[in-house]
């Protein structure tokens, strides 16, 4: 079956031809349908795909035709398959398939409906082409469609100014890393004279390098990963990004672009393996993103905006894993997080689909009656991203700080960092609960008058998602607690031909403590959350330092004083100064000096044929005197 992988990524991109170009048509009235039927054929021949790999020890290499092919350089367009890119393929395409579902209902009666699902399968192709291609060149294409994707949906209400500013700034912002991504490539085809992952893998291994050339490659994928995937210092436009349709949140957070920046380090292992120092720099930079999104995210009032900074603290999470090459515990927390994040997503498109678009959970409360299911599905949601036990995210979340812990005393320091930010999780999302869904109403007589629950193919995938939330961690119970970890069998080849151990060293006692520690710590959270928020007054302001998290440490203000406004200063002076006065004065000069020059000369055109012979002779006498000049000077 894997040689007919490319119809993969084929289905969606059929599926966004087909509803862009009919979207004005009477087809355009069916484009959910026929957007979510081709993401779940996707899904179908991905599951195919999975069951014949999932056996296999060595990747496929399907090579479909040369997308360059010159004396100096062959970069054939191929898709690679194995354990990793497989596993992806089926969170793409599953989690993207019920998001699709689910927009059908949520995106109806819109003007731009058809527009919406042709943007939304083109996304999910970019995003299949990203985890598939053999190379980097191929990832980096998938990689620039998920950016131009999310652009287009970002910004897709662009009626409103500030939903067209977020989706500029995610585009600058992700552009940003990108250069990152591109000087990575160069530096490695200017000494391997490939991209192709499996020869790299070899090269590299064969190869006696200079440390600090590795590290250097590796801090250039990094810092790709921290655009796409929102690490510090360029997270600040996945929160903007709020701005488009909730579904658009949902593929964003879970199955799409945030991901992205896990699987292309995690694809990269080979280099990172030669590069401890800049492992050192993802953990750190990984465990200070936990922290400080998690604080920001206890004072938020906005449900999507509590949920898009979840989205960087978790991000931060994967990337400790990532720093201590953990490589399994990333990906498993990164399908663990589809599950609940996703939920997350759709069940607050959810909520504010029944409060008429409100979306400030300070106008709510008392949502839990009318929606039943939205709660019992949040509720499960919230208890797997705070880590209780034996819903997924604790298992995935406890392997990562279970291999940070065990990673020296830098490791131990970040076990706390990381501890500390995952109380914070159980209690920005009990508090979340809380206030949207326990208490009284606290909107309009309007909309409680129109409260009522989501209809079936928007509550359908929040079940589905809510039975994965709850078993999804099954994949990876630790060998502890008398499991296999059929995740770890899986993506152990992935990390064994690159000479990677991926296993912690602690004994059983250890990881019987920490496992302890974390579940009080998540039930710490909640009961925290409870006690302030069971009897939560609206009109209670933030002070101190609340204010400060509530104004988001004010890194957008930061930004704005340090690069935004010196920017425009520079561009305002190269406009007035040396575009307008500079080259347009030059050029315009120019143009006034001929004019004028060309209107003295005119006058010398009389008529005369006297003045003519005039200057006649005054020409030959200075022909003349430049004659006797020249012979004197030879």
């Amino acid at each position: 079956m894997t040689q007919f992988v490319w119809l993969v990524p084929l289905f969606p991109l059929i599926g966004f031809l087909i509803t862009g170009l009919n979207r004005k048509s009477a087809l355009g009235k069916s484009s959910g349908w026929i957007a979510s039927i081709a993401v779940l054929a996707s899904f179908l021949v991905s599951l195919l795909i999975f069951f014949e790999v999932k056996n296999s020890t060595s990747p496929q290499i399907v090579h479909l035709f040369d997308f360059i092919n010159t004396s100096s350089m062959v970069i054939p367009f191929a898709f690679q398959v194995d354990a990793l890119s497989s596993v992806f393929l089926l969170i793409i395409t599953g989690i993207g398939f019920l998001i699709h579902l689910y927009s059908i209902s949520y995106m109806h009666g819109d003007d731009g409906f058809s527009k919406f699902f042709s943007y939304l399968n083109l996304f999910i192709f970019s995003m299949l082409l990203l985890v598939l291609g053999a190379n980097y060149l191929i990832m980096f294409v998938g990689w620039e469609g998920v950016g131009l994707c999310s652009y287009l949906l970002i910004g897709f209400w662009y009626k409103n100014p500030e939903y067209t500013k977020a989706g500029r700034k995610a585009f600058v912002m992700n552009r940003i890393g990108d250069v990152g991504f591109l000087i990575g490539m160069f530096l490695l085809f200017n000494k391997f004279h490939t991209l192709e992952f499996l020869n790299l893998e070899t090269l590299i291994h064969q190869a006696t390098l200079d440390p600090s050339y590795m590290t250097t490659v590796a801090l250039c994928f990094f810092i790709g990963a921290t655009g796409k995937s929102a690490q510090i210092p360029l997270f600040t436009w996945l929160p903007d990004a709020m701005a488009g349709p909730t579904p658009v949140s949902a593929l964003i957070h879970a199955a799409t672009m945030v991901t992205a920046g896990i699987y292309m380090i995690t694809r990269s292992n080979f280099i990172y393996s030669h590069a401890p120092n800049a492992q050192q720099i993802i953990l750190i930079v990984g465990a200070a993103t936990a922290l400080i999104a998690a604080t920001i995210a206890t004072r938020q009032n906005d449900i999507k905006k509590v949920l898009a900074y979840s989205t960087v603290s978790q991000l931060g999470f994967m990337f400790m894993a990532l720093g201590v090459g953990a490589y399994t515990a990333a990906v498993f927390h990164v399908i663990t997080h589809a599950f609940f994040k996703a939920l997350l997503f759709l069940g607050s498109g959810s909520v504010i689909h029944a409060m008429s678009g409100e979306q400030d959970i300070r106008k709510m409360g008392g949502l839990k009656s009318p929606l039943t299911t939205t709660y019992s599905t949040f509720l499960i949601a919230c208890i797997a991203i705070a880590g209780i036990p034996p819903l997924s995210g604790f298992f995935s979340k406890d392997e990562i700080m279970m291999f940070v812990f065990a990673h020296g005393t830098l490791g131990k320091a970040i076990w706390v960092v990381g501890m500390f930010a995952a109380l914070m999780t159980a209690y920005y999302m009990f508090r979340l609960l809380f206030i949207t869904f326990w208490g009284s109403f606290r909107g309009t007589e309007h909309q409680k008058e129109h409260l009522h629950e989501s209809p079936i193919l928007m509550t359908l995938p929040l079940v589905v998602l809510a039975i994965l939330s709850v078993l999804g961690g099954f994949i990876g119970v630790p060998k502890v607690l008398g499991g296999n970890h059929a995740l770890d069998t899986l993506l152990r080849p992935l990390y064994v031909s690159s000479g990677i151990e991926n296993e912690m060293h602690l004994s059983h006692e250890m990881e019987y403590l920490l496992m302890a520690i974390a579940v009080l710590i998540g039930v710490a959270g909640i009961v925290v959350a409870w006690f302030e928020f069971k009897k939560y007054d609206s009109k209670k302001e933030a002070k101190g330092m609340y204010a400060f998290f509530e104004n988001k440490w004010y890194i957008d203000e930061l930004y704005e004083t340090i690069v935004s406004k010196p920017l425009n200063k520079v561009s305002i002076f190269l406009e007035n100064v040396v575009e307008k006065s500079g080259i347009d004065g030059f050029v315009n000069g120019i143009g006034k000096f001929l004019q004028f020059g060309s209107s003295k000369l005119r006058l010398l055109q009389s008529g005369l044929v006297g003045f003519y012979l005039f200057l006649m002779v005054i020409g030959i006498i200075l022909l003349f005197i430049i004659q006797l000049w020249y012979n004197n000077l030879n």
